[in-house]
């Protein structure tokens, strides 16, 4: 598989043969304005700079290899801290914390860049007319808490990326898969884009977040940023793990266009800002 042109821009991660096998590569960038919630610690925006290019390598299929973290820092007093949770976060899944670079922003910025591998990533195109539509996580926690609902913080200070989860969807054989962490409407989207098929979800297989009304749990479930899950899709009726927070929430169709339950949907999601 080489991938060139537009469609090497087209996956969570740049794909590079080697061997018999493949590195997969990305990068992201995040700033304090834009990325990072009021009240999130240093040491969490240490761990979320990591945590986002993981999940980026967990949508592909592979196990990570390492991690480079550039910080454009304003002030010196903040990077022991950022450096802890970016080091904790890689330790957690046994990523290396291979080095970076240090220099003066007015603005907190950081750049992630990891690498990892696998014997054939999973691409977001490949999805085929009656696959299941599944997600591994339940959307909208991380939405919930920036609107004030405490009892979801860790999910938007802390995500999990899902590295075991994607590692096994791969191996069982997805069609497709990505990171949902711009919101399940957009990333359904984003899907699209590469996939000559449509998808249709139900929104009553898409679990309730405790303690929240139904129409607002739907409302960030679909549209709400910040959760790193999967998206993935597998021929129908064959999923053959238990996983944890695994749904199977609709079906690839042949109309190319995003439906929920049945009507064709209004695509939202995450802006690059948290206002």
């Amino acid at each position: 598989m080489e991938v060139v042109g537009k469609d090497a821009v087209s996956d969570d991660c740049a794909i590079i043969p080697m061997g018999e096998g493949y590195m997969v590569a990305s990068t992201d960038m995040v700033h304090e304005s834009t990325d990072f919630p009021e009240g999130m610690t240093d040491w969490e925006k240490g761990w979320m700079s990591v945590a986002v290019t993981l999940s980026d390598i967990a949508a592909m299929g592979a196990m990570p290899g390492g991690i480079l973290l550039s910080v454009g820092l304003d002030k010196p007093s903040r990077l022991r801290s950022i450096l802890e949770g970016a080091k904790a976060c890689c330790d957690t899944y046994d990523a290396r914390f291979a080095g970076g670079d240090l220099d003066f922003h007015r603005e907190l910025t950081i750049v992630s860049s990891g690498w990892g591998f696998c014997d054939a990533p999973v691409r977001r195109s490949g999805a085929a007319v009656g696959d299941d539509i599944g997600i591994v996580g339940i959307p909208g926690r991380a939405q919930a808490a920036l609107d004030g609902h405490q009892e979801f913080r860790d999910f938007l200070f802390a995500p999990r990326p899902r590295v075991m989860e994607g590692r096994a969807l791969a191996l069982a054989g997805v069609t497709s898969m990505m990171d949902v962490s711009d919101g399940l409407l957009m990333s359904l989207s984003d899907m699209l884009e590469v996939n000559q098929c449509g998808y249709e979800i139900s929104s009553s297989r898409i679990p309730l977040l405790d303690g929240i009304s139904p129409e607002s749990s739907r409302k960030y479930s679909l549209n709400g940023g910040g959760d790193f899950g999967l998206l993935f899709t597998y021929p129908s009726g064959m999923i053959p793990l238990t996983i944890p927070d695994l749904y199977i929430i609709g079906n690839v169709i042949e109309e190319k266009v995003v439906k929920i339950d049945g009507q064709v949907a209004s695509i939202n999601g995450y802006q690059h800002h948290w206002d």
